[in-house]
């Protein structure tokens, strides 16, 4: 019988406050693509469709940089004050993966 290997992904315990701004703006994000299939549904002229994924994609990246300055401040500080230097290298890793 195959071995099952259990998955070990970290998490994070989130401020009540914290966690709905998070979902919030995660909602709202979801209502524009939503907005932007229904206009695909409708014919809606392309450069229309364009503008408006080029807000869904500046609404990510300010929710990317909103959430990546809360690591920083909250986890990877933390884990450096105990010591944990591979946290560095996660966030260098993490760091280039946005940049691609």
């Amino acid at each position: 019988m195959e071995e099952r290997q259990e998955c070990c992904h970290k998490t994070k315990e989130r401020l009540e406050k914290e966690y709905k701004d998070l979902i919030n703006r995660l909602s709202r994000i979801e209502g524009q693509v939503r907005g932007i299939k229904k206009m695909v549904e409708n014919d809606a002229y392309c450069p229309d469709i364009l503008i408006q994924v080029s807000a869904v994609n500046a609404a990510l990246n300010s929710f990317n940089r909103g959430l990546l300055a809360s690591h920083i401040r909250t986890c990877v500080t933390e884990d450096i004050r105990q010591g944990k230097d591979e946290t560095v290298d996660e966030l260098v890793a993490t760091l280039q993966k946005l940049m691609r």
